[in-house]
């Protein structure tokens, strides 16, 4: 038996699997953000699960990202090289926002009275220029001590190359103040650009404090109620990791929830034969929007977080302020706005009936008639579409319009928010969108993909099995993974390639202990390796897959042909210049077996069994209404056709088709919808 559980910001999704028949459960229930912890447990008593029958358990969380959000880390102090206290507060020097006059650099989050130096140097080869002065060292971990840091960062220069000095430091902090949390830059990158490394040590350092009770409190709860199985987290990267290693190194963890969602895809992409996916992932605070290209997830290993950079692999993820819970309101010039602030969990959308006065893009849906009032989330809980009028004539009155109106407008302005996030990760990037099909998924997925499919040129929209827990249903299908690099600055045409073989060995090695004392053995571990090249006298890099075993001196041929091809697939062209190698990575992965998921009955290919009736939704462009056909999803077998206007229900997920999108599902029961354009064709 499987658990796995996705903490988001209004309600936490439950899936279980029992591997042996394929059969899903699917639960909601409501995320308690002062207490995630107790929502975790609730979920699995909802499911009616035998603790001591679970094999594995897999955990999505926003509480690292949170912190980050809300600022509510751990006090943090960094100790660097004499000379270079201040890199953290220069970063980069640039700013977010070139052109914009009243724009301010995010408060830092190690104040400089936290920032402090060690007498040490490396060059660039880690050859020792100055040695480490532990003298100096013992006074500053005393000095820590009496003012009661609880976490420390150490980032000394070059560290990458050679460590040896950062684990000195690591040494006297561990006798002189044991009780710290302390994080080594060297640990979580071995590569070079000292701020991001500084930065990403720092995130780390931030949320490892707030991680680890949160995880101890988790992992105590759940043996105390029996639990002996294998607790899990999902990676920011892809794939999972221990509770142990994310105590270690909760940086991995900072975009844990949305990272389900995506291996879910690539899990589909494979078990359905759609290799190009673009995700739609509607929650109830935010939207997240990724890439499947080849049946790969897009993985890119320098991210932002506000503001912050973090030089860790990160799985390609574009979020917006466009969920279920974002707020409209009406701006200065008196112009209609959706998002981004939400109305969460607490007290949620008006329709809730928590005492929320806002309207949101919920009830929006409601009015419009996507949504049926009295079988919201199966009936488990009731919604009220008289506060949604109330909430939303607020904002019509302003705008002299009527109430179905400024509904229309508020799911109107949502879609072509997503469209411009979609647009950002896949045509800003060389990406055709005729090429994709859309995965929508999320509690509010179904609701907008077809218009979003629509509006930007996607000619397939398909809707999951589960997706409304989809995020939680793709945490069944982790493998745990390390991800470990090296800096390596060479010309590509003249480099050693016994050298390169050494270096990509001695990541395996690393990768195959770690996953050692994981419990994996030898027969299930695989290594992809890859390479960060570059054109000589650029800043930017691409990354290409390098194939295992040992390289020979013939291979660098078809490698510099490779990262052309790459390089003129991302920025529109290649040259004749001299390429070198930047970085050298290794991802070991720890096969876990895969749950066999289950067929759906053939049915009779005109879904009438399915039909629970039809009800009025309202339409912007004739101010009218139009019927629209209700089908009950899991009455539909695989091969019915369902022609719209449509909508498709099941408790946690609503999937509305409009005229001339048509209907098919698929052997697995996911909904594979052909979007009409208006030029009577598909899009």
């Amino acid at each position: 038996m499987r658990i796995s559980v996705d903490v988001g910001g209004t309600f936490t999704d439950v899936v279980t699997l029992d591997p042996a028949s394929g059969n899903l459960r699917l639960e909601k229930v409501e995320t308690v953000p002062r207490n995630p912890a107790s929502g975790v447990l609730e979920g699995f008593r909802k499911a009616e699960v035998n603790f001591g029958d679970i094999d594995y358990f897999v955990h999505g969380t926003t509480l690292g990202i949170n912190a980050l959000l809300t600022r509510t880390g751990a006090d943090v102090a960094i100790i660097t090289t004499k000379g270079f206290r201040d890199v953290y507060e220069l970063g980069r020097t640039d700013r977010d926002e070139m052109y914009n006059f009243k724009y301010r650099k995010p408060k830092s989050l190690v104040p400089r009275r936290h920032r402090f130096e060690v007498a040490e140097r490396l060059d660039y080869q880690g050859n020792v220029v100055t040695p480490f002065d532990r003298e100096e060292a013992v006074k500053l971990a005393q000095e820590l001590r009496k003012e009661g840091v609880p976490s420390v960062v150490v980032c000394f220069l070059h560290s990458y190359i050679n460590p040896n000095h950062e684990l000195q430091m690591e040494e006297v902090l561990k006798q002189e103040y044991p009780e710290v949390s302390v994080t080594l830059s060297h640990r979580l990158t071995r590569e070079y650009r000292e701020y991001e490394r500084t930065s990403t040590a720092v995130i780390d350092a931030y949320i490892k404090p707030i991680m680890r009770t949160y995880l101890d409190r988790l992992g105590g709860e759940l043996k105390e109620e029996g639990y002996k199985g294998q607790f899990l987290l999902t990676r920011s990267g892809g794939g999972a990791m221990t509770a142990k290693a994310a105590k270690e190194e909760p940086v991995h963890s900072v975009m844990s929830g949305p990272a389900g969602g995506a291996i879910g895809a690539a899990y589909l992409a494979e078990l359905t034969g759609n290799p190009n996916l673009i995700t739609l992932d509607m929650g109830g605070t935010s939207l997240d929007t990724t890439m499947v290209v080849d049946g790969q997830i897009s993985v890119e290993n320098e991210a932002t977080v506000e503001s912050l950079p973090i030089s860790t692999p990160m799985i390609d993820i574009r979020t917006i302020g466009s969920g279920g819970g974002s707020i409209a309101w009406i701006d200065d010039g008196g112009a209609l706005q959706v998002g981004p602030k939400s109305a969460g969990a607490d007290p949620g959308p008006a329709c809730y009936g928590k005492g929320g006065i806002n309207a949101t893009f919920t009830d929006a849906a409601l009015i419009l008639g996507y949504l049926d009032a009295e079988n919201f989330l199966g009936g488990a809980m009731t919604i009220d579409p008289d506060l949604s009028r109330n909430a939303i004539k607020q904002l019509s009155d302003q705008l002299n319009l009527t109430i179905e109106q400024t509904a229309a407008g508020i799911v109107r302005i949502s879609e072509a928010k997503i469209t411009g996030a979609i647009r950002e990760i896949s045509v800003e990037r060389g990406f055709h969108p005729k090429d994709f099909a859309l995965l929508g998924f999320g509690g509010g997925g179904g609701l907008v993909s077809c218009n979003v499919a629509r509006e930007i040129g996607i000619p397939t929209v398909i809707i999951p099995p589960g997706a409304g827990n989809f995020s939680a249903w793709g945490m069944m299908m982790v493998d745990v993974v390390y991800d470990f690099a090296q800096t390596f600055v060479k010309g590509l045409v003249n480099a050693d390639v016994q050298e390169i073989n050494k270096l990509y060995a001695n990541l395996e090695d690393s990768g195959r202990e770690s996953l050692g004392q994981d419990g994996f053995a030898p027969k299930d571990c695989n290594f992809i390796r890859w390479a960060e090249l570059r054109y000589e006298g650029q800043e930017h890099t691409v990354k290409i897959e390098i194939p295992a075993g040992d390289l020979k001196p013939s291979d660098i041929a078809g490698i510099a042909a490779k990262f052309g091809n790459a390089h003129e697939q991302q920025y529109g062209h290649q040259t004749n210049d001299p390429v070198e190698i930047v970085t050298l990575r290794v991802r070991a992965v720890g096969v876990l077996a895969k749950p066999r998921i289950a067929k759906l009955e053939a049915g009779k290919g005109d879904a009438a069994a399915a039909r629970k009736g039809s009800r009025p939704v309202f339409q912007a462009s004739t101010n009218s209404t139009v019927e629209y056909a209700v089908y009950d999803r899991f009455e539909l077998l695989a091969g019915d056709e369902v022609a719209g206007p449509a909508i498709i229900e099941e408790p946690s997920h609503t999937t509305v088709l409009h005229k001339g999108d048509v209907l098919t599902v698929g052997e697995y029961g996911e909904l594979a919808i052909a979007i009409y354009n208006d030029r009577g064709g598909k899009a």
